[in-house]
């Protein structure tokens, strides 16, 4: 990992691997903090310390766990504003699709980006101080790109945010 982004790996599939419900309460409990130590993880799932570590490294090893980060408060951070874009492209050519990748990898502002099906191409997850530095951040896709369509949608409230998936279809 670098510079916060977590890239697809040529690690083992991870349906070629099987895991069980004590994987999954390993799953939640590292979702829920990952700082939890060995200890305190293997007594809450009924094992040692040692087969507990096992099962996480091998969680790793299998590409079932990605890394381990630190969130950081929007708002402390000075990025309260999340604005969702929605791009629509004028040509679906992997040339495009090269030159917007880059440009999305090239602004710290999109923390998400996504291809989509439907009538929205792209969706992008970007987060600003303000209106104004969000205008930047449109003002630069639309300098290095051709858009056939952009829709900004800002947040007015955060109802749900977590990064934890559910474990239970493992």
């Amino acid at each position: 990992m670098s510079n916060g982004k977590l890239r697809k790996t040529g690690s083992k599939p991870v349906e070629s691997l099987s895991f069980d419900e004590i994987d999954q309460q390993i799953l939640d409990i590292l979702q829920n903090d990952s700082d939890t130590v060995i200890s305190a993880i293997a007594e809450s799932v009924g094992l040692s310390a040692t087969p507990c570590w096992r099962r996480i490294k091998r969680m790793e090893e299998a590409g079932l766990i990605k890394g381990r980060v630190v969130l950081v408060d929007q708002e402390r951070a000075n990025v309260p504003m999340t604005v969702f874009i929605g791009v629509s492209t004028p040509r679906h050519e992997m040339s495009w699709l090269k030159k917007f990748c880059d440009l999305v990898d090239e602004i710290p502002e999109v923390v998400e980006a996504y291809r989509l099906s439907g009538s929205v191409d792209y969706i992008l997850k970007v987060v600003v101080p303000d209106i104004a530095t969000y205008d930047m951040v449109y003002k630069k896709m639309i300098e290095r790109l051709e858009f056939s369509k952009i829709n900004s949608m800002i947040s007015m409230e955060e109802l749900k945010f977590t990064t934890a998936i559910p474990t239970k279809y493992l």
